[in-house]
């Protein structure tokens, strides 16, 4: 059953869990080295998480921003950059800046990460997600 902010937001299922629609493609494209081809400069999506909701082990091979919006705070667990997730290290997004929690958060191109919202999280968390060089299927590995 598809989350009210999801189907507000005419999002679907995403393959690593969770819920997506891409909301941006930069116009400029380039083939940055060591890339299969051309990329846009950057893309970017809406990202929805339910309560109970936690994306899988992934890895993008470009950088992305992950930008908070609303909803419960959102644990961002990076898994290092080996073939495999390793030695994980928590990010937490959320509006509580003042107690430690971040508005955004980058994920270096290649780094393991996993996201869910904080255990006892009551509602749909919201995020985007900007990818630079620009997000293709290619560039994406489940663990």
């Amino acid at each position: 059953m598809i989350p009210p902010l999801a189907r507000a937001l005419g999002l679907a299922p995403h393959p690593e869990g969770g819920w997506f629609r891409r909301t941006w493609t930069a116009a400029t494209t380039l083939h940055p080295p060591g890339y299969p081809g051309e990329r846009p400069s950057a893309t970017a999506i809406h990202y929805v998480l339910a309560p109970g909701e936690e994306s899988r082990w992934h890895r993008v091979r470009s950088d992305e921003l992950w930008c908070w919006h609303r909803g419960p705070a959102l644990s961002l667990v990076l898994g290092g950059d080996g073939p495999a997730p390793g030695a994980e290290h928590e990010v937490v997004l959320g509006d509580r800046v003042e107690d430690g929690q971040a508005a955004q958060a980058l994920v270096p191109g290649g780094v393991w990460q996993r996201a869910a919202p904080l255990p006892g999280a009551a509602g749909e968390v919201l995020v985007t997600c900007v990818v630079s060089p620009g997000f293709d299927d290619a560039d994406f590995t489940l663990a």
